[in-house]
């Protein structure tokens, strides 16, 4: 079992910077992917980023891509994700969540992950 919490999420306006970070339970976050995704009101939840075990691998969606970074300390059993240039359309709940599968690349697909965590609201003014 895997508790997760996330935190850093609030109001900014268009333009700004937020980082969200996720803190993880347990003695084996090193072995898991890590993922964030986010979910707008009336919207589907759907992808943001993920990072590969050892950090060395991420991937983005294209609505994020080159805006946001994610990253983790394997020390510390945290994952965090740096937005800048943040927009309007990107308000949204924002969860983290772990894929203990094992598989080698970390997974754009909800479904690749088995725990989440209850996430963070964040909100961007236009």
């Amino acid at each position: 079992q895997v508790q997760l919490v996330e935190s850093g999420g609030g109001l900014v306006q268009a333009g700004g910077s937020l980082r969200l970070s996720c803190a993880a339970s347990g003695r084996t976050f090193s072995s898991y992917n890590m993922g964030w995704f986010r979910q707008a009101p009336g919207k589907e939840r759907e992808f943001v980023a993920a990072i590969s075990r050892g950090g060395s691998l991420t991937r983005y969606s294209d609505s994020v891509k080159g805006r946001f970074t994610i990253s983790r300390d394997n020390a510390k059993n945290t994952v965090s994700l740096q937005m800048s240039s943040l927009k309007p359309e990107d308000t949204a709940v924002y969860y983290c969540a772990v894929d203990s599968s094992g598989r080698y690349g970390p997974s754009r697909g909800s479904m690749g992950y088995d725990y989440w965590g209850p996430g963070t609201q964040v909100t961007v003014s236009s």
